[in-house]
């Protein structure tokens, strides 16, 4: 099974937040083997590996994967399981990040997300998964 995060790069931390998606995710998905994938831009992507990261230890048949928009890429990549690049040489720089939210998007199971505006890219990547049928939890509604 795979899940994508899927956020604002503004998202604020809040403890409430952890505690939903662990309890949630360890109740859901203790037992199968899960692979994250990661973005690795913004606040929430650092609270999505975080949890991620947190799950991994109740669950080892986690797979922590970094989906990356561009070949060059400057951010720490040590700390994956794996590193994705889902071929976007052809695409312009400016749109390869919402590419690679499609990409993320059309592989993965779950969307887990805290978009609670409409605008930006996690609102569009969310508007996409619901285009899609893919089931979502979207943290700002709980």
């Amino acid at each position: 099974m795979i899940i994508t995060f899927c956020g604002h790069s503004d998202f604020c931390l809040a403890a409430k937040y952890e505690s939903l998606l662990m309890s949630y995710l360890k109740s859901n998905y203790r037992d199968n083997k899960i692979e994250f994938y990661l973005g690795g831009y913004g606040a929430f992507d650092s609270f999505a590996y975080s949890c991620a990261k947190s799950f991994k230890t109740f669950s080892p048949n986690t797979i922590l994967t970094l989906v990356v928009p561009y070949l060059k890429y400057n951010f720490p990549t040590k700390n994956y399981d794996y590193i994705v690049y889902p071929e976007l040489e052809n695409i312009p720089p400016k749109y390869a990040i919402s590419y690679r939210n499609r990409f993320m998007v059309d592989k993965s199971d779950l969307i887990i997300a805290y978009v609670h505006r409409n605008y930006g890219g996690a609102y569009s990547m969310l508007k996409y998964a619901k285009s899609k049928g893919k089931r979502i939890l979207n943290l700002a509604d709980l």
